[in-house]
């Protein structure tokens, strides 16, 4: 059985650190590594320091939280709005052509979430990207059926937006 006492690191694991600063009789004598004169050769410098230029720290403004380049972005309908509208078959493209949702771009597409802020009296017809919880149970409570659509990026995340420099 194997005691914590008998636990030993593998052979070349654990080497000595080099003793530099010794005399000039062995490796890492004289300058021991830093090179010849100047403040890192002397003394302690810290590693932020920039030898009296504005330091990155006060050059770059504070971060203020971050943009998620990753985020899904959904056109938001009411079930007022789908009340108002008369459709009875509700799809992205019928609510582009009535003017509900924009039509997006080529690199983000419209998305369509319903959400629940009204009533709705009649069954309808939804295929839609999303739909919050409350909509739906209203939905089915007028007799309507709802179809998932897949997302329009086509993958388990849209592209990223931006770069590393606009991700602030």
């Amino acid at each position: 059985m194997l005691r914590l006492h008998d636990l030993v690191p593998p052979a070349g694991a654990r080497r000595k650190r080099k003793r530099v600063a010794r005399g000039v009789g062995g490796k890492g004598g004289k300058t021991a590594g830093r090179g010849t004169k100047g403040s890192r050769a002397r003394g302690t410098v810290p590693v932020w320091y920039e030898g009296g230029q504005l330091p990155l720290q006060v050059r770059v403004p504070k971060s203020k939280g971050f943009t998620n380049p990753f985020r899904v972005e959904y056109q938001p309908v009411n079930l007022d709005t789908l009340e108002e509208s008369g459709l009875d078959e509700v799809t992205p493209e019928t609510l582009q052509a009535q003017g509900l949702i924009s039509r997006g771009s080529a690199s983000r597409p419209a998305m369509v979430k319903v959400l629940g802020r009204g009533q709705i009296t009649r069954a309808i017809s939804l295929k839609a990207h999303a739909v919050s919880t409350s909509a739906r149970e209203a939905i089915e409570a007028a007799g309507g059926s709802i179809e998932m659509l897949p997302p329009a990026f086509g993958g388990p995340r849209p592209p990223a937006r931006g770069n590393q420099h606009t991700n602030r």
